[in-house]
Order: structure tokens, then sequence, then C-alpha cells
């Protein structure tokens, strides 16, 4: 729910209002949007997109289709396009939430009539997983981990609101071999998840079940754990962890050392620094 332009739009001096906006190269995402208000209030207003919101703070109070709803905390709220809604604090400090704003690529029109009914989603793990694509979305070079995570996310909602669909058939090892190779292929340069289920003739979803299902890790923490391995050999052959990063596919030494730090324990200049004592 992103506040309209015009009268009564918050300033965004004040420091009651904090906004941060942004638009990620992931399919699908139209928009990211992370915002504490306290008493601003939104107007009956409509989106195109499917609004996809968790309250981390607070809660907010909102009208759709002429019924009151509200987001506790373990709540993930799921608006449909093209449906009037409002918004405002359901507390007296106001919400702290992070939205995102997703086109019709994981999300067909034909759920919209099941997300009047039931925009809130009582999901403790959806909540958690939605968080966590947050997170991914906010670190740039993560594309891989973000996009899988939204494909999981988008198959959980679909089952959510269509619970009687036809079962999602079990992908094989063959399809996560499949990944594997592409992945082994493209560690440098990486691989988008929905050109890697083109490649391999599968829906992006079953493509990251199979993987995660065959080798017990995730597509993206699989690349990440080769793209760490290829950057300890440069480390330990007397390369600077800037020209390393640049060299092993990840977005900057910042990136690099995030997930160096996360797989290896040290940052990579303190590993190149062990390094260079023991060949000194």
């Amino acid at each position: 729910m992103a506040p309209q332009q015009g009268p009564g739009h918050p300033d965004p001096g004040r420091p009651e209002q904090e906004v941060s906006a942004w638009r990620p190269r992931i399919p699908g995402v139209v928009e990211v949007f992370h915002a504490h208000f306290t008493e601003y209030a939104y107007p009956m207003h409509v989106h195109d997109a499917w609004t996809l919101l968790i309250v981390d703070d607070g809660a907010v109070r909102y009208d759709l289709d002429r019924h009151e709803h509200g987001t506790p905390h373990d709540t993930v709220t799921l608006l449909p396009p093209h449906v009037p809604h409002n918004g405002s604090p359901a507390t007296p400090h106001g919400f702290r939430k992070r939205v995102l704003y997703l086109d019709g690529t994981h999300l067909p029109d034909t759920l919209i009539g099941s997300a009047v009914d039931q925009p809130d989603l009582r999901d403790p793990e959806l909540r958690l997983r939605v968080g966590q694509l947050h997170t991914a979305l906010d670190h740039p070079g993560d594309e891989l981990e973000a996009e899988s995570r939204l494909t999981l996310i988008a198959e959980q909602l679909h089952a959510r609101l269509r619970p009687f669909a036809a079962p999602t058939p079990t992908p094989g090892p063959a399809l996560a071999r499949a990944l594997r190779e592409l992945l082994d292929e493209h560690v440098t340069e990486g691989i988008a998840l929905d050109e890697a289920a083109r490649l391999v003739h599968a829906h992006p979803a079953h493509l990251v079940r199979a993987f995660s299902g065959a080798y017990g890790i995730a597509p993206h923490q699989y690349l990440m754990s080769r793209r760490v391995d290829r950057a300890r050999r440069l480390l330990l052959d007397g390369r600077p962890p800037g020209e390393v990063a640049a060299l092993t596919g990840f977005y900057d030494q910042s990136h690099l050392t995030r997930h160096f730090r996360k797989l290896v324990g040290v940052t990579p200049g303190r590993y190149s620094r062990d390094s260079d004592r023991r060949r000194s």
C-alpha cells in the first residue's frame, strides 16, 4: 500500500516518516517499498500490481471490498490489483512495513477473487520466507536467491488461495543434475532462474525443489559456495579482495565479504593476511 502523491502525502523530512523504494532486477517485481509511518493514513486507492505486505512493528488497519482487516506480526497480507483499499496505523506508534509490488508473472488475475476473500494469511513460515526474500532483495548480487525465494513464495500463495488445485508433480534427480551442470557452467556470470528453467524445460519452482531435494542445498547457496571456493584459491595466490570479487562473480567487495565470512568464518582480508604470514 504505497502513499499517493498530493495533499496529505507525508513529508519525508519529518522524523516519523521513513521511506525507501527501489526496483530490483528480479522478473515479476515491480517495486520494493519499505516504510515507517506514525500518523499517515492512506486514502482509498488501487494498484495495478499485487501488493505483498508484512508488518515488522505496530499494525495496519485497512478496508478491502468493504470489509475491515488488520495485520498482526505473523500475517502476510496479499492485496489483489484493481481492488480499492485504504490503510491507517492501528497502534499509537504507527507501523513499520515491507512491501513487494508484483506483476502477473507469479500471480495470475484468476486468484483475485480468493485474495479478496482472504487477504490476511496467518502463516509464520510464509511470513519468515517473505522476510528472507526482502533481505535478499536488499543485497545486489543475490538475484538468484531472490528469484528462488520468490518462486517458492508464489507457489505457497497459490496453494493457500487454491487449496484444492492439482498437486505439484514431484521432480526427479535428472532435473537437479541439469541445473547443477548449468550452475557449474556459469559460476562467475551466474544464470537467472527463469533462463535455467527454460533451458531444462521445467517450471522454476519445480527446478528449485528438485535441486534442494537432491543435494540438500538451495541453488543460490550452491552457486555462492562455488564462488567462495574460487575466491579462496585466488586469495591464496595473493590477489587482493577487490580484484577477487570481480573475478569470481560477486557484485562488489562487500558482497564477497558477506558470503565469504558466512562460509569461511573470517573476512577475505583476514584470510589473505593469514596466508601472507605463512608465505613470508
